[in-house]
């Protein structure tokens, strides 16, 4: 199962930063078990989407070029606060360092003001081929729904 964590891309400036939200409702499949009588979404979704929102920045500088990003190490990772349905989780990544296949990204987050959660994450970028240059197919079919689904949550300003 896919779980699509970014809603809305706010503000991009390629290879630096990006602003993006997550509308957290309660038909999230997830918060039926997550937990009962008091719905949060899961520690481990709320890293997804400072991934998830890095990831998106990363393939924007990148011009579409892989399509795999992959996290590769999360550090320093603080939760601070519940994230509950009908809040919105904003988040902002900046990047600490940029290199040929990993990127660095300094991340935090809030709910109404407050730190929700904060964590410094390393990605890889890759493409399926490098390893199996049967999976070329693949690669394109996967950067063509990467970038319907960016074109979805980014309008870039006029």
């Amino acid at each position: 199962m896919r779980f699509n964590l970014v809603d809305k891309i706010l503000e991009l400036e390629k290879g630096q930063s990006i602003k993006a939200v997550k509308n957290l409702s309660l038909a999230e499949e997830y918060l039926q078990d997550h937990f009962p009588g008091f719905a949060v979404m899961p520690g481990v979704m709320m890293v997804e989407t400072l991934v998830q929102s890095a990831a998106w920045l990363m393939r924007e500088t990148e011009d579409f070029k892989y399509s795999t990003i992959l996290l590769k190490q999360a550090k320093a990772v603080k939760f601070n606060s519940f994230v509950t349905p009908g809040k919105q989780l904003k988040v902002s990544i900046k990047t600490h360092q940029w290199g040929p296949t990993e990127c660095t990204f300094k991340c935090e987050s809030e709910i109404e003001g407050e730190s929700a959660v904060s964590a410094r994450i390393t990605l890889q970028q890759l493409n399926l081929r490098d390893r199996n240059p049967a999976m070329a197919k693949t690669d394109e079919q996967l950067i063509a729904k990467l970038k319907e689904i960016y074109q979805q949550i980014w309008q870039p300003p006029a």
